[in-house]
């Protein structure tokens, strides 16, 4: 898939000047990008038709009944969901504990970790463990799948605790991508000097993409990694930025808006399926920002992902505190396995 190059790529170089976080741009002309390899269920350059059965899908709950559920991702190998449950707030600084469940269809529900802390999860790129936004280190970490066991991937940016990682993403060479918005910050000092920003970890080193969204929620790549989303949970927008082969990104443009605008995900044609906290529905659009239609899933929804079998299912978080639920529907197209 060609792309336009850029005179002007964000680096993710930053400067701190007074309490305020400042991005600063180089020149650059990055090489094309290789063509992407099959991942999953996805076939680059395979022709997809409209991927929903009708303009206005309904998704059905899956037995069970849970707290706030937030972030699934499927695991392939394992052939099961994970999703955040995330509890009432505890403690003088207010911080939300969260359990890590995990979904065997039809409806096997079992507790991978019990205290997680998490919000959004991702696979890692090498499917050996789930990447998640933890609210409660406020950082990203890292769980092994094979035992739950903890590490941390990104603690601070610039010797500054984050406010509330809240959603994340990754492409195929491990870098991630992550929102901060202080959600789940709660009375904890507020040390990103007001700053709710999008951020970059590779190798080990945290970048600042974007310091200029406010309250970003969900995020997530382009199947071929040449385009972040991100959705703008105060405006009610969804963002788009090119990605170069380094990782760095360009200057933000607006792509399509969403009322409270949460999680999402993407399937192999590179449909957006954006989840709408305000309204209980998740919107559908196509690359070029076309709306297609929407899957309906109850009150508040919160995120969606992909998974089962063939990759078809859509998997959608949706309730009202103390009776949320994963519902699920068919779609035409696989979805993007993150």
């Amino acid at each position: 898939m060609m792309r336009r190059r850029a005179l002007i790529a964000l680096v993710g170089t930053v400067a701190v000047t007074g309490s305020a976080l400042t991005v600063s741009a180089a020149r650059a002309e990055p090489p094309p990008r290789p063509a992407a390899a099959a991942v999953g269920p996805c076939v680059p350059g395979s022709p997809y038709g409209n991927p929903l059965p009708s303009a206005n899908v309904t998704a059905a709950r899956v037995p069970g009944r849970f707290n706030f559920l937030e972030g699934p991702v499927w695991i392939a190998g394992q052939g099961r969901l994970l999703v955040s449950d995330m509890q009432p707030a505890t403690g003088s600084e207010g911080v939300q504990p969260s359990i890590i469940r995990t979904l065997t269809p039809p409806d096997q529900f079992a507790v991978l970790v019990a205290s997680g802390g998490s919000n959004g999860l991702a696979l890692s790129a090498d499917g050996t463990r789930v990447l998640a936004a933890t609210h409660d280190q406020r950082s990203v970490s890292s769980y092994d799948l094979a035992g739950g066991t903890r590490s941390t991937v990104a603690q601070t940016f610039q010797g500054r605790k984050f406010n509330s990682p809240n959603d994340l993403t990754v492409r195929g060479d491990g870098t991630i991508y992550f929102t901060d918005p202080n959600f789940q910050r709660g009375n904890r000092p507020d040390e990103m000097a007001g700053v709710t920003g999008v951020f970059r970890v590779s190798g080990g080193n945290v970048s600042l993409v974007d310091n200029g969204v406010a309250q970003p929620n969900g995020v997530v790549l382009s199947p071929d990694g040449t385009t972040l989303y991100v959705g703008g949970n105060s405006a009610g927008k969804i963002y788009k930025y090119q990605v170069f082969p380094d990782g760095t990104t360009g200057p933000r443009t607006e792509f399509a808006s969403v009322s409270g605008a949460d999680g999402a995900t993407i399937d192999c044609a590179g449909n957006l399926y954006w989840a709408s906290h305000s309204d209980g529905r998740v919107y559908v659009f196509a690359p070029d920002g076309r709306a297609l239609g929407t899957v309906s899933a109850g009150r508040n929804t919160t995120n969606v992902a992909f998974g089962g079998a063939d990759g078809r299912t859509l998997f959608v978080t949706s309730g009202t505190w103390g009776n949320f639920g994963v519902y699920q529907v068919r779609l035409n197209v696989p979805g993007w396995p993150y």
